[in-house]
């Protein structure tokens, strides 16, 4: 029987403010974007006692918590703390699938003869990322990933649980529909019309009215609903795509400002293509226009467009250029409030080998500037060097995903 660990720290970003600076112990801090369109990273424990959770807007986290600390934290530090994290992830499982930079599954099925039962597994790890980082993290046990998940979540904060291969259903029949990998509101209520409220009445149902509510997905989530859940912890997917974006902190219709901000993302992907040996034959530009058309989280219209370069590419100059050239065609009418840029049609980068004293050959002082890019991001950090035409642009808030290539 598999035994799936799910890792979750607790309120991370905050949990590593208070622990840098005691004088925030004891208080309700609030780390992410600090503006009128910031969301919440990460509430401290004291922080959701008003309420304030993470995804929520600043602006309703301030009504909520007037008197909180509001920080919009420090990137580094965190992926640092990360990396220091799984590290100590690793020690206890050979299969660790990272979720973002403060969650993973880990595979510990026959790992007992090295630290004994799936428990006993859970309450080491726990130890040992208290003990190198001085951060708690609640651990959930179960025969499948999205039980795991769930448990612990229940088991928060600082806490472990564990469901036996036994107790799987007898864990889930209580719950909402909506906890259920991929069932979101508008699932829910389609579900919940049918007279289904709980994961138990999905899993005892027809499957034949689930299908007719939501279509072959459907039969997924009935599955999901017995805990029959076959997915494997991955430790490494193949990259599809790579990306960055910035949501501003006041809506953008300064041409150069844009044109800046496609070039910092822009080079910021192409490094990380280049770290993993990739180059794209498709660029991307997304766009999130400034105006509101309906009410929601999705009531600002949100376009993408593409090109298909001749040759690959991992060079940040030639993404942005083609970017720009996409911005261009687009034809702003009015302020964008979120612009990014995108590589995919992935494939390996050529292992080329260029005269270093021709001077005629642009690509290979392209590729050899590139390398002296790297290497001095590497050794000093992404400030310590750029390229002309990149200027700051204010993100709205941060971000806990994973990067790939970082």
């Amino acid at each position: 029987m598999r035994a799936i660990l799910h890792a979750d720290m607790d309120a991370f970003y905050a949990s590593v403010e208070q622990r840098d600076d005691p004088s925030l112990r004891g208080k309700p801090v609030i780390v992410g974007g600090t503006g009128s369109r910031g969301v919440v990273a990460a509430a401290s424990y004291e922080a959701r006692c008003f309420g304030v959770h993470s995804a929520m807007p600043t602006v309703e986290a301030r009504r909520l918590c007037p008197e909180g600390v509001y920080l919009r934290g420090r990137m580094k530090a965190y992926a640092a703390e990360s990396r220091r994290i799984f590290e100590v992830f690793r020690r206890f499982a050979p299969a660790v699938e990272g979720l973002s930079l403060d969650e993973a599954f880990l595979d510990v099925t026959g790992t007992e003869r090295l630290f004994g039962p799936p428990a006993e597994v859970g309450r080491l790890l726990r130890e040992a990322v208290r003990q190198k980082t001085g951060l708690a993290v609640s651990v959930g046990i179960a025969p499948v990933k999205m039980v795991a998940k769930i448990a612990s979540d229940a088991a928060k904060p600082d806490g472990l649980l564990e469901v036996p291969p036994g107790g799987v259903r007898a864990f889930l029949d209580p719950l909402p529909i909506g906890r259920i990998w991929g069932v979101g509101p508008v699932a829910q209520r389609r579900l919940e019309a049918l007279g289904l409220g709980t994961v138990g009445d999905l899993a005892r149902a027809d499957v034949g009215r689930i299908e007719q509510a939501l279509g072959r997905w459907g039969l997924e989530v009935a599955r999901l609903a017995r805990g029959e859940d076959v997915r494997e912890v991955e430790p490494y997917r193949e990259a599809v795509s790579y990306s960055e974006e910035n949501t501003f902190v006041s809506d953008v219709s300064d041409r150069m400002l844009l044109e800046s901000t496609l070039i910092a993302h822009a080079e910021s992907v192409a490094r990380r293509l280049r770290r993993d040996g990739l180059a794209a034959r498709t660029v991307l530009l997304k766009l999130k226009l400034g105006r509101r058309r309906k009410a929601g989280p999705r009531g600002y219209p949100i376009y993408t467009r593409r090109t298909t370069l001749r040759e690959p590419t991992d060079d940040g100059a030639v993404l942005s250029a083609r970017a720009s050239v996409l911005l261009e065609q687009f034809g702003l009418e009015e302020p964008i409030r979120l612009i990014g840029v995108g590589a995919t049609n992935l494939v390996q980068a050529e292992a080329e080998q260029f005269d270093l004293f021709s001077a005629t050959n642009k690509r290979g002082d392209r590729k050899r500037l590139n390398r002296a890019l790297d290497e001095l991001h590497e050794r000093f950090g992404g400030d310590a060097v750029k390229r002309g035409g990149i200027s700051e642009a204010e993100r709205a808030g941060l971000s806990m995903q994973i990067k790939r290539g970082e």
